[in-house]
């Protein structure tokens, strides 16, 4: 028995005002949801951007306080001359670290040389602000392979054999010198943190490549 015609319209309103609800409630709840995520998005966001910040700080205040630290054992030279010159130097330290040298100077852009360097490019390079980390075959293998690898990823540095000096690793800045018998000495880390591009650099920012590279 078919319905009376007011009858079927007031039934098919009943159903789209059925399905208006429904979808209305669908979007008030798909929007719940959304504010409830972009909440916890950025809580989440800011929770790791203030832990990111406080370790970054911190690490900065840990890198401050290595440098303002002495180093044990470490020589330090003053009045070093920086005049450029032809011929070979003298140098009362071995290996070299400050005093007159040649013009070019050796590429310290984290390069290893596998063969000794002249001092007198070396002596240059530290003067643009490397660190020139030397050894001899009083190194052992392994201490060689850490150190190069270390060099590689560090702006500043060179690396190279040094059979003439005493101790088995040197490592070298203008004017300051450390010795150590193992790569895994804490105080190669110091040195390098305190000396490349230190404040006892002359020429800050000077380059370290478009040099010599063997």
């Amino acid at each position: 028995m078919a319905l009376p015609k007011n009858s079927a319209a007031a039934a098919r309103r009943a159903k789209l005002d059925e399905m208006r609800r429904a979808e209305a409630a669908r979007e008030r709840r798909n929007k719940i949801i959304t504010i409830a995520v972009c909440a916890l998005i950025f809580v989440v966001l800011a929770g790791a951007t203030t832990f990111f910040l406080f370790t970054v700080k911190g690490e900065e205040k840990k890198q401050e306080a290595v440098k303002k630290a002495p180093i044990s054992g470490e020589q330090s030279w003053d009045k070093l001359t920086q005049n450029h010159v032809a011929q070979p130097v003298n140098y009362p330290m071995t290996p070299a670290v400050g005093g007159d040298h040649a013009q070019a100077w050796m590429n310290c852009n984290g390069d290893v040389y596998e063969k000794e360097v002249r001092q007198e490019n070396a002596v240059h390079a530290l003067e643009h602000g490397a660190v020139w980390i030397t050894y001899t075959d009083k190194a052992t293998p392994d201490d060689v392979k850490s150190l190069g690898e270390q060099v590689k990823k560090t702006p500043y540095t060179l690396m190279s054999p040094h059979a003439k000096q005493e101790s088995p690793i040197t490592l070298s800045a203008w004017g300051k010198q450390l010795t150590v018998d193992s790569a895994s000495d804490p105080r190669v880390n110091a040195f390098l943190t305190k000396y490349v591009q230190g404040p006892q650099t002359p020429e800050p920012g000077a380059a370290c490549t478009n040099g010599l590279s063997a």
